[in-house]
């Protein structure tokens, strides 16, 4: 099997470690079968070819879509940047494509729909994710329950949905957990790659980036190790769903029309 490229977008080596630690748990990866890359440090090399790879997975951090380009650090800035360039690709050959966090926000930016800070942003914590109509029929989300918790944490959100796209998961708070742009792009807002150890990590590293006031992280890490998150994984919810994801391209091969991204926009936990 080709390996999945794995985007990782943290600067924080402890964040970004654990990060990868989980994506390959939920989706069945062995470490073999993904290429790291580290865009906070590393660019995406000349020659980069997506027919060499299985598919590409990209995970969250802490940069805005919807922040004005002065107010990116060079980092944030290059990221964007690579990732932005890799999406009509990824759209006009079906190729698999998964984010974890940021990658929302990278869709809806790229398909011209509004991205920002106005409504939807989440606390950090869990929410509870609601199976719309076109989710019940989403072969990738169908076998859901129609109600699950996720953890989520961010910022800004999309504001409006893309044109093209499908509504799969919403909530309260956000209508946006979930959506689909074709057959091969998926993005959630939630976390499919974090439980209540990834999120208590988290939330000691960003503790003093805005997300909460430094002095409720421990009333907040209590908080979602309360949580039954892990109830959808282990019932094959969401969480699990990656995983089964990743099977269905491995027996389908390349291009496949049930690929995904999964992600946040802007800075998400």
């Amino acid at each position: 099997m080709k390996p999945f490229v794995i985007l990782q977008l943290r600067p924080e080596k402890a964040a970004a470690d654990n990060e990868f630690d989980a994506i390959l748990k939920k989706s069945g990866l062995a470490q073999s079968e993904a290429v790291r890359i580290r865009l906070d440090r590393e660019p995406i090399r000349a020659g980069f070819e997506l027919h060499d790879y299985a598919g590409v997975i990209v995970g969250g951090g802490p940069g805005c879509v919807s922040d004005p380009v002065d107010q990116k650090n060079e980092a944030e800035r290059r990221i964007e940047d690579a990732i932005l360039k890799l999406m009509p690709a990824i759209a006009a050959a079906y190729f698999p494509f998964l984010g974890c966090c940021y990658g929302i926000g990278i869709l809806a930016h790229h398909l011209g729909a509004k991205v920002g800070k106005e409504c939807y942003g989440e606390d950090v914590g869990a929410v509870e994710c609601i199976l719309t109509t076109d989710g019940k029929s989403d072969p990738l989300v169908k076998d859901l329950p129609n109600k699950f918790m996720a953890f989520v944490g961010h910022k800004e959100a999309v504001q409006e949905l893309p044109e093209g796209c499908s509504l799969l998961l919403t909530s309260e708070p956000c209508p946006y957990q979930m959506i689909r742009y074709r057959n091969n792009i998926y993005a959630t807002q939630f976390h499919p790659e974090a439980d209540s150890r990834v999120f208590e990590l988290r939330i000691n590293i960003y503790k003093d980036k805005g997300y909460f006031p430094p002095e409720e992280a421990e009333q907040l890490i209590t908080s979602c190790n309360g949580q039954h998150v892990h109830v959808p994984e282990a019932i094959g919810a969401l969480p699990a769903r990656l995983g089964e994801f990743l099977d269905l391209v491995r027996l389908q091969g390349v291009p496949f029309p049930l690929a995904g991204v999964v992600g946040l926009p802007g800075p998400g936990l």
